[in-house]
């Protein structure tokens, strides 16, 4: 089944009016064909055409989960993403500590809507080797005045896609593309050797966890009213 058809389905399993059920169907739609922009954008080398979508991204999948009566942590976590998004395109020391600040309290927002589920004591062990090899191996490779807002960072972002798990195995993914998607970044400030188009591997590992983790929380969400 495509995406655009499970959500018309989801919208219609939520109850939603015929007016949001259309957004619900089409902005989803709306997503994937600024995603795709982007990452074709990234791979022609189109400055413009990233400045464009990738603005776009985080908004659109706001306004899909408020037309689904998401929790308000969820909106809020995307609209936060929204704004590191546009803070880390300036490309100053100072806008990327102030987005990456924005993606800090957007974790913060998941991890509220995580609440206090349960989740797996052996996925986060998992989770705390990879963070502390991860920190180890990079730190001496760290420009000195990254270092700590890095790593206090990493522990936020640790702990949320850790705790994604909690709300199913759609939104687990997502938070470990998220975590995936930041240590691409964390490796380029390093400097160490990248892939191919590196924007275009972080891109899609990111747009690709917002998704996943907005999906799995409406999912969560929704499931969790039916059973009431």
């Amino acid at each position: 089944m495509s995406a655009p058809a499970r959500a018309a389905g989801d919208a219609r399993r939520a109850g939603l009016r015929p007016g949001r059920e259309s957004a619900a169907r089409l902005l989803p739609v709306c997503f994937a064909a600024a995603l795709l922009l982007d990452l074709a954008s990234l791979l022609a080398g189109w400055e413009t055409g990233h400045h464009i979508a990738k603005p776009l991204l985080m908004p659109l999948l706001a306004a899909y989960a408020a037309v689904r009566d998401a929790p308000r942590p969820l909106i809020a976590a995307l609209l936060l993403g929204w704004a590191g998004d546009v803070l880390l395109m300036a490309g100053t020391d100072g806008a990327f500590l102030v987005g990456m600040g924005a993606f800090a309290a957007g974790h913060c927002c998941y991890l509220a809507l995580f609440g206090r589920r349960r989740t797996s004591p052996a996925l986060g062990l998992g989770y705390g080797a990879v963070l502390a090899g991860a920190v180890a191996l990079l730190w001496a490779d760290l420009p000195a005045g990254l270092r700590v807002p890095l790593v206090a960072y990493s522990v936020l972002l640790t702990a949320m896609a850790y705790r994604s798990s909690a709300l199913g195995r759609t939104a687990g993914a997502g938070g470990a593309l998220f975590l995936l998607s930041d240590m691409l970044i964390a490796t380029g400030i390093a400097e160490w050797p990248q892939l191919p188009a590196p924007d275009f591997w972080i891109m899609l590992t990111y747009g690709a966890a917002q998704y996943l983790l907005t999906t799995g929380a409406l999912a969560s969400e929704h499931g969790a009213r039916g059973v009431r």
